[in-house]
């Protein structure tokens, strides 16, 4: 028996707006941290290549991709990951040991992300100090903290 439309329950407009704005967020959140972290796992795989360089055109072609992945996609992905986490922590009030254990992960990747910024100015004035084999370790480091952050958001196991 089809029930009238009238019998469904309704809810307040504004409760049913939040929601979608919320879902919006949050699927914006979503896609900027995969912004975010493509760059995270690419500009290591840069510096790796750029280290075994010897000739200057792949040099300097090394030094201007280095340059614009990180301040045209990896800082405003990491920006706009960050605010539109703090928004989804605000309008949610997400709580819990899982939420902290979330932050410090993302502080972890803040510094990992600034020190990136170090190394792309280091190899800027070519003063690299490392070895392709040291790039190849450290492209590892940001593929963990996805999988940590990714078990505490979706299991929440404290």
């Amino acid at each position: 028996m089809l029930l009238p439309p009238s019998s469904f329950p309704r809810r307040e407009p504004s409760v049913f707006y939040k929601t979608k704005i919320m879902l919006w967020i949050k699927a914006l959140h979503i896609s900027f941290m995969v912004t975010w972290f493509g760059g995270l796992f690419y500009l290591p795989r840069l510096f790796v290549y750029h280290a075994m360089a010897s000739d200057s055109t792949s040099i300097e072609r090394f030094k201007i991709m280095e340059r614009k992945l990180y301040f045209g996609i990896m800082t405003p992905g990491a920006a706009l990951t960050i605010i539109f986490g703090l928004w989804l922590w605000l309008g949610y009030g997400i709580t819990g040991r899982w939420m902290h254990a979330k932050l410090l992960l993302v502080l972890i990747l803040v510094i990992y992300h600034f020190y990136c910024g170090k190394l792309l100015k280091d190899f800027r004035h070519d003063r690299n100090r490392h070895s392709h084999v040291f790039y190849r370790w450290f492209n590892e480091f940001p593929v963990l903290i996805l999988f940590a952050v990714i078990v505490l958001v979706v299991v929440k196991p404290f």
